[in-house]
């Protein structure tokens, strides 16, 4: 375990570096456009046209302005294809996956993957018998303050970690409640799972997990929750808020060490707070807060990363152990698992 979570931290801190360049554009499609990232990891790939040339989409409805309408039978037919973007509903998601691996594709699945776990670990265990990748659509993972904590972590600077504290909460209107109320594991399922994620690269798979929901509404939909993550020699406490007027500003991820506390705040802003017992890198002993650069669009770090993976040029840092300990936490987290 010790062993993977290094090798994930170590790949991760250079995740966000350029693709290189050479081989030609690699040619990519997207099936369904249901899901909540969906219409930004279209922008994402049309806004990366030196490494993907967008061939099509799969769309129940309507699809996008100037992207050709296909099936899915002549998407995954075509012989040159490289990669799949599956943006479609949750309940559809790992089913077409699967398929997309079976045709031999490799995969840009959006989180958290599927609502049942077995279904999950036979989707990722089949790419990975295949040779073939699947890269989950956490966005954290390519933001550099997480690209800079997971060096942090990795070399030490903030020593045995102790305590990780995280909220990722919003102000859900009708439609977004209808669509957590529909989830077995409702707000924390749908959105917890990034920082759940992150929360695995750096301590990987707790040892267990206590999960708590307390409904702001009478409609008993899961809005308001928290999961406590234990390991060896720390905690995790996760919350997600869906009844919260200013969660977006609140949104938060803490990581305290004995030799340092690294905290982001907000979550996607690249502002850092870093307290230190020693001098790290470029970083001085004591307090120091900075604002790192972050790219307008959130999403071509994933796919600029997914290129050089398609390439052959490296790995993906994030492999099936990972992605299937991150599954079973998530519905763990969201008080689901084996329900």
């Amino acid at each position: 375990m010790m062993k993977r979570r290094a090798f994930i931290l170590a790949c991760s801190s250079t995740a966000f570096a350029s693709a290189a360049s050479g081989g030609g554009r690699l040619k990519i499609g997207q099936i369904g456009t249901e899901h909540a990232h969906a219409a930004g990891k279209m922008a994402a790939m049309r806004a990366l046209p030196e490494l993907w040339e967008v061939v099509g989409v799969v769309a129940k409805e309507k699809g996008y302005e100037g992207v050709p309408t296909l099936t899915e039978e002549k998407l995954l037919g075509m012989p040159d294809l490289k990669a799949v973007a599956v943006e479609t509903r949750m309940e559809d998601s790992c089913a077409t996956a699967l398929r997309c691996i079976q045709a031999g594709k490799h995969v840009h699945l959006d989180k958290p993957g599927a609502l049942q776990h077995e279904e999950f670990k036979t989707m990722r265990l089949e790419a990975e018998k295949r040779g073939l990748t699947v890269q989950m659509g956490y966005m954290l993972r390519y933001n550099p303050a997480f690209v800079l904590l997971f060096q942090a972590v990795r070399e030490g600077w903030l020593g045995e970690i102790t305590e990780i504290d995280a909220a990722m909460g919003k102000l859900g209107d009708a439609k977004q409640r209808g669509i957590i109320g529909a989830l077995p594991g409702g707000g924390l399922f749908e959105l917890g799972c990034h920082v759940i994620d992150a929360v695995t690269t750096i301590l990987g798979k707790p040892q267990s997990v206590s999960a708590f929901s307390t409904p702001t509404q009478s409609d008993s939909v899961k809005d308001n929750q928290m999961a406590v993550l234990q390991y060896a020699k720390a905690t995790a406490v996760v919350r997600v808020n869906h009844a919260d007027p200013f969660g977006g500003p609140r949104r938060r991820f803490n990581v305290t060490g004995t030799e340092g506390t690294f905290e982001i705040l907000p979550m996607e802003s690249g502002k850092v707070n870093l307290s230190l017992t020693k001098a790290r890198g470029s970083y001085k002993k004591g307090v120091q807060s900075f604002q790192l650069e972050v790219p307008k669009d959130r999403y071509v770090g994933e796919f600029t990363d997914l290129a050089k993976v398609v390439r052959g040029e490296k790995k993906l840092a994030w492999d099936a152990a990972h992605d299937i300990s991150v599954h079973e936490t998530v519905l763990r987290a969201a008080g689901v698992w084996g329900k």
